[in-house]
């Protein structure tokens, strides 16, 4: 527990450090909550850079110390709002790890997230492994994205914790950074108001639902990808006349490609495209509204903040090249994946009352009518959204929903079950943010960022008194002061039904994720050829196999042989019939039934053999059978 909170902590400090710091030197000087997005897509970029080097990971850690002490010192007396911004962030950054812990509580220890659920981990873990120790793996020489490995690989050398830990930690950080980035959209709100609906951006059912497979790279990436469109909205608003207005957007978009390689450039891409085209387009319809993102200055910017893109993500040019050959993209690869298949459209819409998303409506505990009228009004939530944001010119938000919504349906038409899920994920806070920005203050004004507090009515940024005015001020009147109108009762109704069900259904999933075994170890994978010729019989500890889904983790681990796996305490007297070997996790130098001689000891556990004729069919099949049949009762 202590290693995986240290991890948290250490995630989320150096990224809120990190990510304001580079916001600052664009010329910002106000305390924004994109930084944590900012953070920790710099923290991969980094990590990645370095994590080769001698030490495998030592030099990693040490980098982003030295530039998270770094940042706290360029920031000490230079941020305003940073006390308004801890009373705002604080209460959203614990009820967010109490939501992230949720899983751990209720299976009573810490372990590798989703397992039964997603066996991917395994990859991951094995690739992370491969890194501290400086070796090569497949996912590194098929140009996979490893910049989060590489920030696990800085969390094992630098904190001294486990792979299992690091990657719980950095699971369970960006749980907790993506709420805090969402407050940047909900800074005009009552507290109590900002805090539920940041919360609910942040994790809304589908992102929870991948939480809950330990999916991490999704995770990151639809945090990215909302962070990049809230970035956009404060370069048009807040940030318009400054000449690295860009540059935040930019420094997400290198993130991106660590994390997801050049898939994650599609999401950004297409938004990028669509709201510079609905500015240049509002901006032609009505000159009064312009919001300095058209004309030479907005050019020499959006110049700039490619050039920022371009000298972070080039070194990455040759592995995203080879990553296109990887099976994901392959239509006749994975498919389904861990799906049972093609999910609805509407679990990104944040009601779907399953604790698994992968359940078709009326096979979990709720009838299926519930899951139809969820659905029916968070669509018409969605509608409504969409309308008040094309009528109040939230261009940001607009590109940034039709551009999500255009790729998943690209995604379901041409591609896998498997990556429409991903891409309907990546989806969902965008979504979500689509619903409760218009629904939560309907009154909210287009020009500005519709701030009430006075933190928010000062400029963020000080190269001249009249730069905090947006342009479409009339009368020297700052758009983004506070609009006093009140949420009328309608909305707040269909706000309070909305936050009740989507908390209840992300809440369902948090308590619905399995936690696997606490520790790892890649030997158990490097005994895979030996042991797949034959049967195999796995003895492991009864705790391991009842109450950390064991069986499933080890059955992956040894995947493409039979395998049978029993408790260790059924060890004793004769081998069973059929099997050839015997894997032990215990160092005791007897074997665990009469005639087995040790063949090999691997890292924790021990391989024994029994020689000669086998003594009747294997049993492994039928084992196997049972014990299917059991995980799908």
């Amino acid at each position: 527990m202590i290693a995986t909170y240290a991890a948290v902590l250490a995630v989320c400090g150096a990224s809120l450090a990190i990510g304001q710091a580079a916001v600052a030197l664009c010329g910002v000087r106000c305390w924004t909550w994109l930084s944590p997005a900012v953070g920790l897509a710099l923290l991969c970029a980094v990590c990645w850079a370095t994590v080769r080097l001698p030490g495998h990971g030592v030099i990693s850690a040490i980098a982003v110390l030295i530039l998270s002490v770094a940042s706290v010192l360029f920031l000490w007396n230079r941020i305003e709002a940073g006390g308004e911004a801890l009373r705002s962030g604080l209460p959203v950054a614990v009820v967010a790890l109490a939501a992230a812990s949720l899983p751990f509580a209720v299976e009573g220890h810490f372990g590798i997230l989703g397992t039964g659920f997603n066996p991917d981990m395994s990859q991951h873990l094995l690739g992370a492994d491969r890194l501290a120790n400086g070796s090569g793996s497949q996912l590194l020489h098929q140009g996979y994205p490893l910049g989060p490995h590489a920030v696990v690989v800085a969390l094992n050398k630098g904190l001294g914790i486990g792979l299992v830990q690091g990657f719980g930690g950095l699971t369970v950080a960006v749980a907790v950074l993506a709420p805090l980035t969402a407050l940047a959209a909900f800074a005009e709100q009552p507290p109590l108001r900002r805090a539920v609906t940041a919360l609910l951006v942040g994790l809304p059912y589908l992102v929870a639902s991948y939480y809950a497979q330990g999916a991490f790279k999704e995770t990151i990436q639809a945090l990215l990808v909302l962070a990049f469109v809230l970035a956009l909205r404060e370069s048009s608003r807040s940030w318009s006349q400054l000449p690295l207005r860009f540059a935040p957007a930019a420094l997400i978009a290198i993130g991106s490609v660590y994390v997801y390689s050049f898939p994650g450039l599609t999401w950004l891409a297409a938004i990028a495209v669509l709201w510079a085209a609905l500015e240049w387009w509002g901006s032609g319809r009505d000159a009064s509204a312009a919001s300095g993102v058209t004309g030479p200055a907005a050019g020499r910017a959006a110049s700039l903040a490619v050039l920022v893109f371009l000298v972070g993500a080039l070194p990455e040019l040759g592995r995203m090249i080879d990553f296109r050959s990887f099976e994901t993209f392959d239509p006749s690869g994975p498919g389904l994946g861990n799906l049972f298949g093609q999910i609805s459209p509407f679990e990104a819409l944040g009601i779907w009352p399953s604790g698994d998303f992968r359940l078709a409506p009326g096979d979990g505990a709720a009838p299926a009518f519930l899951y139809y009228l969820g659905a029916a009004f968070a669509t018409a939530l969605l509608i409504y959204g969409v309308a008040r944001c094309a009528r109040r010119r939230d261009r940001a938000i607009l590109a940034g929903a039709i551009s999500v919504a255009a790729l998943y349906a690209a995604a379901r038409v041409g591609g896998t079950p498997y990556t429409a899920a991903k891409a309907l994920e990546v989806a969902a806070p965008m979504l979500a943010l689509t619903i409760l920005l218009p629904l939560s203050r309907p009154a909210f004004r287009a020009g500005g960022v519709g701030e009430g507090s006075a933190a928010a009515r000062r400029p963020l940024f000080r190269p001249s008194p009249d730069l905090g005015r947006p342009p479409d001020s009339p009368g020297g009147k700052p758009s983004n002061a506070a609009d006093p109108s009140p949420t009328p009762g309608p909305a707040r109704l269909a706000l309070f039904a909305y936050l009740l069900a989507a908390a209840g259904c992300s809440l369902l999933v948090f308590a619905n994720a399995p936690v696997g075994p606490t520790a790892y170890s890649p030997a158990l994978t490097g005994l895979r050829p030996l042991l797949a010729p034959d049967s195999t019989l796995v003895l492991a500890p009864d705790r391991l196999l009842a109450d950390e889904h064991g069986a499933r983790y080890i059955a992956w681990e040894l995947r493409g042989g039979r395998v049978c796996i029993e408790p260790a305490s059924s060890a004793g007297g004769k081998p069973p019939s059929g099997i050839r070997f015997v894997v032990s996790s215990d160092s005791a130098a007897r074997p665990p039934f009469r005639g087995l001689r040790l063949r090999r000891r691997a890292g924790p556990y021990a391989v024994w053999e029994r020689r000669g004729v086998l003594g009747g069919p294997s049993p492994c099949p039928l084992i196997a059978q049972r014990q299917a049949r059991a995980a799908a009762d």
